[in-house]
């Protein structure tokens, strides 16, 4: 079957949505409550709308469109290069978009943003090139010139194809000539846009206020560097079978990356070299996995990442073992950077570190406790307590802090400054991983199906429910959560999970993360607006709207 427009235009947005969740934060907040029906030249049929912050295309007709838009062969490279008024671009059964004023404006405004913000994205590129080379009949040969001098201000994009901003990116900035280029803070982040206005492209770097870089690749480079670390780090002596096989295991199983990032973009936001954060960077993996081994020993999990647990493959005891050397592993790293980041900085990072491991320690004995007294709390600002405590800390603001002092920053004030907006996109975050754990895919998620609802732990969803039901079901449902684990089965999950969806818990969950996430990134916004708007601040702000795009 050929590839049509129409999955072109979802396989973008969904591109878009993992590189770029800043830029699509915005377009779904343009877009509003329109529902946009699209019609491409090929026949194919595609819709649009916004959920919260997401943007959902899916290959289909809406039932009751607000706006439709009709984008004939010609018209098509106009999603991609939206670079005149519309007056000059709207041709009836050309590029047509029929709805109420206000709502064909704002579906334009929509389409403007996503070409001007998102057309850079060499990956994006990549998308529409491999779409146009399947129709060359159609669309001709794309443009071959000698390629000019970069610096030639004189350089004239090729015309004649009908393609003219991906020409033009295509010869002006090649994939050979700069796609990645190290930056004042290493070679961690990386230069992976520009930015096209319809007549030339300019860098991220050369426009103000317009920050954007390609998210999902500065987080793989950042994972790959700091897992090339902790291979690095690790003994390579025996007992290996019992021990040091064993610490490499959940370190290589994977992950988002999230942690790394943030502790290397805000090093290279004060100004340090993202090399210098690498240390800080595995420690907190380090400490995060050795969590991770002990915490399923606690919930009685069975999978990790779509693999047996540590406990289960190897036993209790080998298990408890390989989590307390993983602590011990991450507090060796972090004094490793005595020779290089010199006295105060290491022990600003012993600080930083003793903090969140008690902060870490405290949230998991408090979710603990609940689990242990039957214990299911009727107001939502406990599950933020805890999941401050419990999480918050180690994914997301502590990593900050950590960047921060590695690049000379110990002052107090500054480093509390990430407080408060991490924390709220912490909090989101992990309610997001509840609900995933409860309707997305188990290879997604990476633990068993409904694992949360089996260990019982206290989500947003589960106080809700207890508040919704009647006394007699909440008397049903406070047995089945006291109920130990092993002796739990998936049909009993499965009808906490019906209940749930009754009174509505998982869509007040995922308005509750939205809200939440919205106002951290405003606060991202004040709080910090002292930092200067470099591409490592850039990558910061991706990560804050990051929380409040990725699909559910």
């Amino acid at each position: 079957m050929a590839y049509s427009a129409a999955q072109l235009f979802v396989d973008t947005v969904d591109g878009l949505s993992r590189r770029a969740p800043a830029i699509v934060a915005t377009a779904a907040h343009q877009l509003g409550n329109i529902i946009l029906a699209l019609h491409f030249g090929d026949g194919s049929h595609g819709a649009l709308r916004a959920h919260h912050s997401q943007l959902l295309a899916s290959v289909d007709r809406p039932a009751a469109p607000t706006v439709e838009a009709y984008f004939d062969n010609r018209a098509l490279n106009l999603l991609f290069d939206l670079a005149r008024q519309p007056a000059d671009q709207l041709l009836q059964a050309s590029l047509d978009v029929r709805g109420e004023r206000d709502d064909v404006l704002a579906t334009w405004r929509t389409f403007r943003l996503l070409a001007q913000r998102a057309s850079g994205l060499r990956a994006i590129q990549a998308l529409w090139r491999e779409y146009r080379e399947q129709y060359p009949d159609v669309f001709g040969q794309p443009a071959n010139p000698s390629i000019p001098d970069v610096g030639d201000p004189a350089f004239v994009p090729p015309r004649g194809t009908g393609w003219q901003a991906l020409d033009y990116l295509d010869q002006r900035y090649p994939e050979d000539n700069g796609a990645v280029q190290s930056t004042a803070g290493g070679t961690i982040l990386v230069q992976s846009r520009k930015l096209w206005d319809g007549r030339g492209s300019h860098g991220w770097w050369e426009v103000t206020g317009t920050l954007d870089a390609d998210l999902l690749e500065v987080m793989e480079r950042a994972k790959a560097r700091v897992q090339e670390e902790i291979t690095r780090i690790i003994p390579d002596r025996e007992p290996k079978a019992y021990l040091y096989n064993l610490i490499r295991d959940y370190p290589s199983r994977g992950g988002k990356g999230l942690r790394p990032t943030l502790t290397f973009a805000t090093c290279a936001a004060f100004g340090g070299r993202s090399e210098d954060a690498v240390r800080a960077a595995a420690a907190i993996e380090l400490f995060h996995n050795g969590f991770l081994v002990h915490d399923d020993i606690s919930d009685e999990s069975l999978f990790r990442r779509n693999v047996e647990t540590l406990h289960e493959a190897h036993g209790t005891g080998l298990a408890v073992n390989t989590g307390d050397a993983l602590n011990l592993l991450a507090v060796d790293t972090v004094l490793s950077n005595l020779p290089t980041l010199g006295l105060a900085r290491t022990l600003g990072l012993i600080h930083e570190i003793i903090h969140m491991c008690r902060e870490t320690l405290e949230g998991q004995a408090i979710e603990l406790g609940w689990i242990r007294d039957g214990i299911v709390p009727s107001a939502d600002e406990d599950y933020y307590h805890m999941s401050t405590k419990k999480t918050g800390w180690y994914t997301s603001i502590s990593p900050c802090r950590l960047g921060a002092v590695c690049a000379g920053v110990t002052d107090p004030h500054q480093l509390n400054q990430f407080n408060e907006a991490f924390r709220l996109i912490g909090i989101a975050f992990q309610i997001q991983d509840d609900v995933l754990n409860l309707v997305g895919e188990t290879e997604l998620y990476g633990k068993e199906a409904l694992g949360d609802l089996l260990e019982g732990k206290r989500t947003v969803m589960l106080i809700h429910l207890f508040r919704e039901v009647d006394s007699a079901t909440r008397a049903w449902l406070t047995k089945l959560i006291r109920t130990p684990r092993l002796e739990k089965s998936q049909s009993d999950a499965e009808e906490i999970l019906a209940a749930m969806r009754r009174v509505g818990s998982i869509e007040y969950a995922i308005t509750l993360a939205d809200r939440l996430a919205h106002e951290g990134v405003r606060r991202f916004e004040t709080d910090l607006e002292f930092l200067p708007e470099t591409e490592a601040k850039g990558i910061l702000r991706q990560i804050a709207n990051y929380v409040t795009t990725r699909p559910l």
